[in-house]
């Protein structure tokens, strides 16, 4: 090297080793390194990190040997002002060539030889390049624990102060849940993803808990506000169940009305729920059930009842609307005669026997309504079909 090209590589050197000190400061520093050190690790974390903190011992052997390297270098650029041909071959020496010693590393006595082992000689870019390859090695393995940690431990979190959260209601219900199961189960995942974040997944048994807590918080909520509004809740229900008589009355009375007009099947005849909820309320009442099994109760109750009130309401209009449709047959009956005279088959004696039958039909008391559509129907289309 020139003077000049040397003084640049050792200005260049020392900025890198400044940069690669930085970079291992960092590295202890990371809060998952400072955890891993003291951490009790087994299974595949505790081979992984073996590997990486002999990976770690390696870089740090390196980097005290490229150290020295470059600290002799400056001893040697400030020992004068201008360096002379010697010092300047030395200082090219130490800067390019394979000067870095890496001493061999004493291994366990079943894997010794007799003979010398000789220490490995390295340039500073080949030393550089070492550091770089296990400093990968180690960032490599704490960012897959770290993943790991970042996704898994923020839920168990949340799972187990969901579990507090579920215990504190329960005081305040006087009750309890038998959740020792998922409490045993969330110790052992915290467990497995600190001691061993890179073994077999907890996520998919996390996934199960976690869902199985969130219903028995949803349950415990709606406990304490059932217990706290029931009084109002039941004073609504039994007015509820007045609109369900109500309702069930006027499908009474539309019954009574429909059926002499109308032919109906008996499975129309109107079945009253109403008491069966009035007694299902009366259960309810003398209760000692939890009251989380008491809040899924009243919530069903309150369901049903809005849905035999819909369904009586329903049915009332439903049979009401038989009537109407009777009476649109009828009209469709006297369009298709008025077609008929226009086209001269109100006489014949094929067309006028088909409206006769639909005639009688339409007009008994109780009207047969699928028959008598059914006649419609076929005078409708003989008259559509006919000829002049």
């Amino acid at each position: 090297m020139s003077r000049e090209g040397a003084e640049h590589a050792l200005r260049a050197r020392a900025d890198e080793r400044d940069r690669i000190s930085g970079d291992l400061l960092d590295l202890e520093s990371h809060t998952t390194y400072q955890l891993l050190r003291g951490a009790s690790l087994r299974g595949a974390t505790e081979r992984r990190w073996a590997a990486a903190q002999e990976a770690l011992s390696g870089l740090w052997a390196l980097n005290d040997a490229y150290r020295a390297v470059l600290r002799d270098a400056e001893q040697l650029r400030a020992s004068r002002p201008r360096l002379g041909a010697d010092q300047l071959a030395r200082l090219t020496e130490l800067l390019a060539g394979p000067s870095v010693v890496l001493r061999a590393a004493a291994k366990p006595v079943e894997q010794r030889s007799l003979l010398p082992q000789a220490d490995a000689r390295l340039t500073l870019d080949e030393t550089v390049t070492r550091m770089d390859a296990a400093f990968r090695e180690v960032t490599a393995a704490l960012n897959e624990i770290d993943a790991v940690w970042n996704a898994v431990l923020p839920r168990l979190d949340d799972a187990e102060a969901r579990l507090r959260r579920i215990r504190e209601l329960e005081s305040l219900l006087g009750e309890t849940s038998d959740l020792a199961a998922q409490e045993a189960e969330l110790k052992r995942m915290r467990a497995a993803a600190v001691e061993d974040p890179l073994g077999p997944s907890v996520v998919q048994d996390l996934d199960r808990v976690t869902r199985l807590l969130a219903g028995s918080l949803a349950e415990v909520e709606l406990a304490i506000v059932v217990k706290d509004e029931y009084a109002g809740r039941r004073e609504e229900l039994v007015a509820a169940l007045d609109r369900v008589r109500a309702a069930e009355s006027e499908t009474r009375l539309a019954h009574g009305s429909v059926v002499v007009k109308i032919a109906l099947p008996p499975q129309a005849q109107p079945r009253s729920r109403v008491e069966a909820l009035a007694g299902e309320l009366d259960a309810l009442d003398a209760s000692a059930d939890p009251w989380v099994l008491r809040a899924k109760r009243l919530s069903a109750l309150e369901g049903e009842t809005r849905r035999v009130a819909d369904q009586a309401r329903a049915t009332a209009k439903a049979l009401y609307g038989l009537v109407g449709r009777r009476d649109e047959l009828r009209g469709r009956l006297g369009a298709c005669q008025a077609m008929a005279v226009r086209k001269g088959l109100a006489e014949d004696p094929a067309t006028s026997e088909l409206y006769e039958r639909a005639r009688v039909l339409l007009w008994s008391a109780p009207c047969d309504l699928t028959r008598a559509a059914e006649a419609v129907e076929n005078y409708q289309r003989a008259i559509s079909g006919g000829r002049r």
